[in-house]
């Protein structure tokens, strides 16, 4: 990573201690508990392979599932995975941070100041998210001797072993068919990146595009701030109606980073959205408790943990993750329903077939921007 003086713009290693010294203990099981878990993870994220194509009719081009790894995690694991992607797409980011800062006075100190604290404020985020994340297809980061990754951009599905026996004892659902309704989840997105090549590349540039368009003046992100932060205290009356509803993390952005921001929440919402779809629709040939799993899960989802829970969820732009999951599945059962699976599939065609932020909410716009044009 880029460095002045000697010292990086984001201490990595001591954000992965700051998690891993921070998150919560998992669940307490047995050694051969802990085996027969990992054990049988493995086994549902191999028979979700067939499940999710013969459902999808999407087929991997490009990137057999051998090329993208199935791993099954603890939380520290997991930290350290997304640590991991967190330095491969901040790069460019940082380097243009450093260009920046390293021409002004004490740019040394404040490297090796900055760097600390920002790995700490990373660190105790990463402790939060730790035990609540199941699982995740890792698209971007680079393979590593603990957390191998499939070559030429295959990417790695990873399933967090604790969280998911957290959740299975919390909810008192068959344990058995709750790994396999979560795996159905997480290969689906393994899936819609090896059947779809140019997405993972889409994602990246508009990624890419984002962090380029940060305004890089410390003052100017400082008022953003602290007028976000008055728009959650109350105390600034005269804020838009609809920031009220926006985490911190929208609230600091510039106008083209919220224009990006909203191509990203469709396409978000449309990964999200179609693995619900799948994972359900597959449900009932092979998950015989999925109406019960279902429910349950959706009451987690809304109520939260706790005050403190929801409190963060909000800040962190959490909610607008769960609205993701939501507004997703709606379009996509509402296409699915009105052009059938072969004609929701031209989705994936190309970036401009992707819906936007508007169409997610009205999947008709979508079928008749799409299938007109086409037809």
């Amino acid at each position: 990573m880029t460095s002045i003086g000697g010292a990086e713009m984001v201490d990595w290693n001591l954000a992965v201690a700051t998690a891993t010294r921070f998150v919560r203990p998992g669940p307490e099981v047995s050694r051969d508990e802990a085996r027969e878990v990992v054990a049988e993870l493995r086994r549902h994220a191999k028979a979700s392979e067939e499940h999710v194509r013969g459902f999808t009719r999407m087929v991997p081009e490009g990137h057999e599932p051998e090329d993208t790894p199935v791993l099954v995690v603890d939380r520290a694991g997991w930290i350290k995975a997304n640590v991991a992607g967190f330095r491969e797409l901040l790069g460019p980011l940082l380097d243009k941070m450093a260009e920046r800062r390293s021409g002004g006075p004490g740019g040394a100190v404040l490297g090796a100041v900055g760097g600390k604290v920002t790995g700490v404020e990373l660190g105790m985020l990463l402790s939060f998210l730790a035990s609540r994340v199941l699982g995740q297809y890792e698209t971007f980061a680079p393979a590593t001797r603990e957390l191998p990754a499939g070559e030429n951009g295959g990417g790695r599905l990873l399933l967090v072993a604790p969280n998911i026996v957290h959740v299975e004892r919390e909810l008192a659902v068959d344990p058995h068919d709750f790994r396999l309704w979560v795996s159905l989840h997480e290969e689906t997105h393994r899936t819609q990146f090896t059947a779809v090549p140019w997405l993972r590349d889409h994602l990246r540039g508009e990624i890419q595009a984002f962090l380029g368009a940060t305004d890089m003046d410390p003052m100017t992100v400082l008022e953003r701030l602290r007028d976000a932060v008055q728009t959650f205290t109350g105390a600034r009356p005269e804020a838009e109606e609809d920031e009220g509803g926006r985490s911190l993390v929208e609230l600091v952005q510039t106008p083209e980073q919220r224009e990006i921001l909203g191509r990203l929440t469709a396409v978000m919402s449309l990964l999200e959205g179609h693995a619900d779809y799948v994972m359900d629709g597959v449900g009932p040939q092979v998950v015989p408790s999925v109406a019960e799993i279902r429910e349950k899960f959706q009451q987690r989802r809304a109520r939260g943990a706790s005050r403190l829970d929801m409190a963060l969820r909000r800040l962190l732009g959490l909610d607008a993750k769960l609205r993701q999951y939501r507004d997703g599945e709606r379009f996509v059962r509402a296409v699915v329903e009105q052009v059938g699976m072969d004609g929701f599939n031209r989705v994936w065609t190309s970036p401009n077939t992707l819906p936007t932020k508007a169409e997610i909410a009205k999947p008709a716009d979508w079928v008749g921007r799409v299938h007109r044009k086409a037809d």
